[in-house]
């Protein structure tokens, strides 16, 4: 079997000591930055520690953007690239080494010297194209920069060259494929390496059935990349390069393991020193450690979005509002608000773990954490769903 680097079978202690070191650099150089939002004076002793931090969301980044073009006044570095995402959000690029540490994963799904990597992820505006280019010069694979659509051009090119491994998009290949089928040419292609997208078990079937062999990675232009899978394919083993952390939505208050919540994410990048940067997905800690022999901790893979805001009765409720009202009351566990129609009408119930017998002591607080009434339905805890939902609507909109 072959590990990308040492840092791949660290002891969990060494992990941490070295994490922890890194961290506090990171935290130092952000302190020393003009509007330091916070991290004055903080004092890490240990990686739990970081839950004490804010919660770096991409509202707030954007509203800092906005203020201070491009990157909010956060103090980067070696910057080579901009790009810009939905938003707009700009983010940095760098050349140096494999900057968005994607080469990983590759290695994990068996990706390198001699592997002719056919890259059909976008080149513009976005940096997914670059982070996976940088990932194969970063285990010596030969690259073509296909980008997206033109699927008979895709076809010509990965017959012409023998391209041998797919980076891009989960569905995209297999129009690539069956279109190859159409035109009668058989593609060389045995190695895929996807995100951006759901990857759905039977497409992913149907990938081995024609000798593929597909895994997925978790990335995000900001981040680079934070989980991926390897050939064991049970859960995603979090990247080396940052600190991953499952909290409750609407809060920075990490979660049991097992239990789902929002993902949290500390960039050890000291190009780009993103700290607690809420990603706005769901999942959770998986126990233990991979069978491939990585050693770093593993989490479920996206299991939906944190950001659950819902309109009921014309105004918006939050998770954050409904981590206030939680917060409020130490005997009550988890809350969940549930937005359904009876007649024409929007209405709310609140499911509140809780031992207590009397719905009515929670009405006052329950209106002024949330600004509605809502029927409350008290329950035992530990009964409500391990979804990481705070906030359902089930009302139908057909």
């Amino acid at each position: 079997m072959s590990f990308y680097d040492d840092l791949e079978t660290r002891s969990p202690d060494q992990r941490a000591a070295d994490q922890l070191a890194l961290l506090r650099t990171q935290v130092a150089r952000v302190a020393e930055a003009p509007g330091s939002r916070g991290f004055d004076g903080v004092d890490l002793q240990d990686l739990s520690d970081l839950r004490h931090l804010p919660v770096l969301r991409k509202s707030d980044l954007g509203a800092w953007q906005k203020a201070d073009r491009p990157f909010g006044g956060i103090a980067v570095s070696n910057v080579s690239h901009i790009f810009q995402s939905p938003g707009p959000i700009y983010e940095p690029g760098g050349t140096g080494g494999d900057w968005w540490r994607l080469g990983r994963f590759l290695r994990a799904a068996g990706i390198g010297e001699g592997d002719v990597v056919q890259n059909c992820f976008a080149y513009h505006f976005t940096p997914a194209g670059h982070m996976f280019e940088s990932g194969a010069r970063a285990v010596r694979a030969t690259l073509f920069p296909a980008g997206t659509g033109q699927t008979e051009l895709q076809v010509r090119a990965a017959a012409d060259i023998g391209a041998t491994a797919y980076a891009g998009t989960p569905d995209f290949l297999k129009v690539i494929l069956d279109k190859a089928a159409e035109m009668g040419e058989r593609l060389a292609f045995t190695k895929a390496a996807v995100g951006g997208g759901a990857l759905f078990p039977s497409l992913r079937q149907e990938y081995a059935d024609r000798g593929i062999a597909c895994l997925q990675c978790y990335a995000t232009a900001d981040l680079g990349n934070i989980a991926y899978e390897s050939a064991a394919m049970e859960g995603m083993i979090v990247d080396e390069g940052v600190i991953v952390e499952i909290v409750r939505p609407g809060t920075g208050d990490p979660v049991a393991e097992g239990e789902v919540g929002e993902v949290v994410v500390t960039a050890l990048n000291p190009d780009y020193p993103l700290i607690r940067f809420a990603t706005g997905d769901l999942s959770a800690i998986l126990p233990g450690t991979s069978p491939c022999g990585r050693t770093n901790m593993r989490i479920k893979g996206w299991m939906g979005r944190a950001d659950q805001t819902t309109k009921i009765k014309g105004m918006f409720v939050r998770p954050e509002q409904v981590a206030a009202f939680v917060a409020k009351h130490a005997e009550v566990a988890r809350a969940r608000v549930v937005a359904t129609r009876e007649g024409e009408m929007d209405a709310m119930v609140v499911h509140i773990e809780t031992p207590a017998d009397d719905p009515g002591a929670y009405e006052a607080s329950l209106l002024d954490s949330l600004k509605l009434r809502g029927r409350i339905e008290l329950v035992a805890p530990g009964s409500l769903p391990n979804d990481g939902k705070v906030i359902e609507d089930l009302r139908s909109y057909e």
